[in-house]
């Protein structure tokens, strides 16, 4: 474990969280840490997408009353940014040009050097689209060290054609112009629906405009470096059949990663994975509809015991139990087979 020289610790209570953000020095570089907590509570670590970080990835979720009860009750979480993703209270500064570019299997072992720092072991993952590539990376290289994943718009596969040459307009457009307007409207593609992003007769939504202001804070170098990463990865579809940590896979209906998500499920063991449609949201369902992934959570963990049932539904959740397959509800199979169900959500 690291000594605790190599760690810089600052005060979020302005951010509501409740945690501090710790900058590790890793083989591959410092890591930004932001912790939120009881530490002697279970770990749960989170890994945003590419352009954002924890603050903007999961904030919706931590603040939704009954998510955030959920989550925090159980577990210490450990939101874990890509290197030139920090949040401004910390400062993101320029990586060097000189710097080596890092690949996906090297983000993915700097998490182990994270979980080491800290003296963690086995921890829950929950990781956004290029970030839940990384955790399910990581859950397949350290088995022993992952004990589920709850992944919102996950990747799997190589990039399509269609992809690479989209990822590289971008990265090319970052490398030489920064983040322009091409750029953040690429992005906010990725993330959004095309009802939340507006069109000329209806304004886009206040979740947009603070996302769009935060690529506009955003380092174009660091932006690059982690897209270039996730641009290069390799598909572990094979792999995943070996994966034995149970997954729990979010997916936005209008999400441009829906047919990767799906084929994801089709991967993973039957016994362990379970996939969630979210109707009306983008890729960014934390954010857009967190409230979605309040019930399919809590059932989530009641396998692993970190989670008792109340008699009422929370008026808030746009889920009923009557919507979860009785099969996902019974003693005998819960946390064991897991299977697939939708939401329901009124736009």
């Amino acid at each position: 474990m690291a000594d605790s020289s190599d760690s810089v610790s600052i005060d979020m209570e302005a951010l509501s969280l409740g945690g501090q953000e710790h900058l590790v020095e890793t083989t591959y570089g410092p890591v930004c840490v932001a912790v939120c907590g009881d530490p002697d509570k279970p770990a749960l670590i989170t890994y945003p997408d590419i352009g954002l970080n924890y603050m903007f990835c999961f904030q919706g979720l931590l603040f939704c009353p009954e998510a955030s009860s959920l989550l925090l009750h159980n577990f210490c979480i450990y939101h874990i940014s890509p290197l030139g993703h920090e949040s401004l209270q910390l400062g993101a500064p320029i990586i060097s040009v000189d710097a080596p570019l890092l690949s996906a299997d090297d983000l993915a072992d700097q998490i182990v050097e994270v979980l080491n720092f800290f003296g963690l072991g086995a921890v829950m993952c929950m990781g956004v689209t290029a970030g839940a590539y990384i955790l399910t990376l990581f859950a397949m290289k350290y088995r022993q060290r992952v004990l589920g994943l709850i992944l919102v718009s996950p990747l799997c596969q190589a990039p399509s054609w269609s992809e690479w040459l989209c990822n590289k307009v971008m990265s090319n457009l970052l490398y030489y112009y920064g983040t322009c307007g091409v750029v953040k409207e690429m992005l906010l593609k990725r993330y959004f629906s095309k009802e939340v992003r507006g069109n000329g007769q209806v304004p886009e939504s206040d979740i947009v405009q603070e996302c769009r202001r935060l690529l506009c804070e955003r380092q174009s170098t660091n932006v690059w470096r982690f897209l270039e990463a996730i641009n290069g990865r390799v598909d572990l579809s094979e792999g995943l059949r070996k994966l034995q940590c149970r997954t729990l896979i979010f997916i936005g209906e209008n999400s441009a990663y829906h047919s990767e998500a799906v084929h994801m499920t089709t991967k993973l063991d039957r016994r362990y994975g379970a996939l969630v449609e979210v109707q009306g949201s983008g890729s960014l369902v934390s954010e857009e509809q967190p409230q979605a992934m309040v019930i399919p959570m809590e059932y989530f963990l009641m396998g692993y015991g970190l989670y008792r049932p109340t008699q009422s539904v929370s008026p808030r959740s746009p889920l009923s139990p009557t919507r979860i397959s009785p099969e996902l509800l019974s003693p005998e199979n819960m946390g064991l087979k897991l299977k697939p169900i939708k939401t329901r959500l009124a736009l």
